[in-house]
C-alpha cells in the first residue's frame, strides 16, 4: 500500500510529467557520442521506490540507456572503498571546476595538476585508475558486479555499440587521459584506464535500476529492504557531497537552488536523485540542455521537489 504523499505523486505524476514533456524540443540529444545521437529526443520517464520497496514508473521509464557520467558516482565509491580516502583524493579533489564537464583547462592552469573532482571527465579517469583488479576486464567487471548488487539486477551489462562508439570518438578524452600520466595521476597503462572508463560509462540500465541505486545512497549506504549495508556511511556522504556540488555539471549551484537534493546526470539523459532517507529516483529524458542535463528532466525534478517540499536547503 502506497503511503500518502506516494498516492499523490502517483495522481499528479502523470500532468506534471506531460508538462515538463515539451520542453524536450527545446533541447538537443547529445551527438559528440554517435551512438547517442540515436537516442528518442522526445522521451521522458521516471521511477521512485520508497524505503517500503514501493514504487512509481511513469511515462518512458522502460526505456534502456547508459550510464554515462551517473556512473562516476559509483566508481568513486569502489574505489574509496578499494583505496580510502587519503590515496583518492591525493589523485583528485574535492571543488566544483565551474567548467564543461570535458574541459581540461585547469590541469595546467591549476597546480598541483590534479582534477578538480571526480566526476568531471578528468577525474572520473583518474578515478577509473584506482579500480582494484589485475587488469581492464576484471576491474570492469568489478565495477560491473558493483552496480549489480545495488540496482538488485544481475542482468545489468555493457551496450557494446555505445562502448565502442565511445572509445572510437574518445579524442578529449585520451589527450586529458595522456596528461594526467604525464603529471603522475594517472595509474597504468592509459589505454587500459580508458578501457575501464568507457565501460562503466557505457553501463545499459533502466530508471528503475537507477533508482534502486539511488535509494541506497538515500539511506546511507543500507539496503533498506533488506537491511544489508552495502557501502560504509562515510563514503555515501562524500559521494552525496560531490553529487550536491558537481553532480549537475556546471548547472550543479543552479540545480541545488531549485531542486536542492544531490542528483548525478549523464549525456545519454539519465538523472540519478535521491530524496534523503525516503526516496531513490531514476529519470530518463536524452534531449539535453546547454549544460548536458536533461532538459525535460531537470524540469520534472523542480516540480516535484517544489511540490513536495523536498530541498534540502
Amino acid at each position: 500500500m502506497l503511503a500518502p504523499e506516494m498516492n499523490q505523486i502517483k495522481k499528479m505524476l502523470p500532468l506534471w510529467l506531460e508538462s515538463s514533456k515539451r520542453h524536450c524540443s527545446n533541447g538537443k540529444v547529445a551527438s559528440y557520442i554517435p551512438e547517442l545521437s540515436k537516442s528518442p529526443i522526445d522521451a521522458l520517464g521516471i521511477h521512485i521506490v520508497d524505503s517500503n520497496g514501493h514504487s512509481i514508473s511513469e511515462g518512458d521509464a522502460g526505456l534502456s540507456f547508459t550510464m554515462q557520467s551517473i556512473s562516476k558516482v559509483f566508481t568513486l565509491i569502489l574505489a574509496l572503498m578499494d583505496n580510502g580516502e587519503e590515496a583518492v583524493f591525493d589523485k583528485v579533489g574535492m571543488e566544483p571546476t565551474g567548467d564543461n564537464f570535458n574541459s581540461m583547462l585547469k590541469l595546467e592552469l591549476v597546480q598541483p595538476g590534479i582534477p578538480f573532482n571526480p566526476l568531471i571527465n578528468a577525474g572520473a579517469i583518474a578515478i577509473s585508475s584506482m579500480i582494484a583488479g589485475k587488469d581492464a576486464l576484471e576491474k570492469s567487471e568489478r565495477v560491473l558486479s558493483f552496480l549489480r548488487l545495488l540496482s538488485n539486477n544481475s542482468s545489468l551489462n555493457w551496450d557494446l555499440d555505445v562502448y565502442r562508439s565511445e572509445s572510437a570518438t574518445a579524442n578529449l578524452n585520451r589527450s586529458m587521459a595522456y596528461f594526467l600520466k604525464d603529471n603522475g595521476v594517472l595509474k597504468g597503462e592509459v589505454e587500459h584506464v580508458l578501457d575501464v572508463y568507457f565501460r562503466h560509462c557505457s553501463v545499459s540500465v533502466t530508471c528503475a535500476d537507477i533508482a534502486q541505486m539511488a535509494l541506497i545512497l538515500a539511506h546511507n549506504g543500507l539496503n533498506p529492504l533488506t537491511g544489508d549495508v552495502l557501502i560504509p556511511r562515510r563514503y555515501v556522504q562524500i559521494a552525496k557531497t560531490f553529487m550536491t556540488t558537481c553532480g549537475m555539471y556546471n548547472a550543479s549551484g543552479e540545480f541545488a537552488i531549485q531542486v536542492g537534493l544531490p542528483a548525478k546526470s549523464g549525456v545519454s539523459g539519465g538523472i540519478l536523485t535521491i530524496v534523503p532517507g525516503r526516496y531513490g529516483i531514476g529519470l530518463v529524458g536524452p534531449s539535453l540542455n546547454r549544460k548536458g542535463n536533461s532538459i525535460a528532466g531537470v524540469d520534472l525534478l523542480q516540480s516535484l521537489s517544489q511540490q513536495f517540499d523536498w530541498s534540502l536547503f
